[in-house]
């Protein structure tokens, strides 16, 4: 299968890459920076919000994973629901599978990043990333969609390969950024969750 993983580079893209390519995957990374990727990737140096760039990508591709997020270095975080409304308009006839946020996630019907006690830190991105699952929940049947939110807490660590699934509740608090990309990648090649919301936990 093709796959086009956007923020190949990141904590979560750069595992979603390696796990693709462990399981024979066809995959090109695209990044702003032009950062090194993996032996065997086709690297593509880009922004998510190029059209033009986007298109060419989901023309070549079956799946396109947008591993992105809003800006976390003081830029503008709604450029973040630019690049996905882009990605979602040039997918075509290729797969769109989002990393979303965990503060969408609902506990009691409330959304984590309503609770008093969401960390304040985060509160801003959670925000826009929860703006960003309304506009894919939007496309209806228009886009094969799949948004996909962490557990609360996503960190680098071990790759067990053991998770659990939840679609719109916390499956549990913690994830390895590892094991979140085995969890993306089984849904690549069983596609459980088309044009729904999923979360995963450890």
């Amino acid at each position: 299968m093709k796959i086009a993983v956007y923020g190949a580079t990141g904590m979560i893209g750069s595992r979603v890459v390696a796990e693709a390519l462990s399981r024979g995957h066809e995959v090109t990374g695209i990044t702003r920076s032009g950062g090194a990727l993996p032996e065997g990737v086709h690297a593509v140096q880009g922004d998510a919000g190029d059209a033009e760039l986007a298109r060419r990508v989901a023309g070549q591709a079956d799946v396109v994973v947008s591993a992105i997020g809003p800006s976390r270095t003081g830029g503008d975080r709604r450029e973040y629901l630019a690049q996905l409304r882009t990605l979602a308009e040039t997918a075509g006839e290729a797969r769109l599978i989002v990393v979303g946020g965990a503060g969408s996630l609902l506990v009691n019907g409330h959304r984590l990043v309503d609770d008093p006690g969401f960390p304040d830190v985060y509160k801003a991105e959670a925000l826009i990333a929860a703006e960003g699952l309304d506009y894919i929940r939007g496309l209806g049947d228009s886009v094969d969609w799949t948004f996909f939110s962490p557990a609360p807490v996503i960190q680098p660590g071990e790759r067990t390969g053991s998770y659990k699934t939840e679609a719109d509740t916390p499956a549990g608090d913690t994830i390895s950024a590892e094991d979140y990309a085995v969890a993306l990648l089984d849904e690549v090649d069983k596609a459980a969750y088309r044009r729904r919301r999923f979360t995963a936990a450890n």
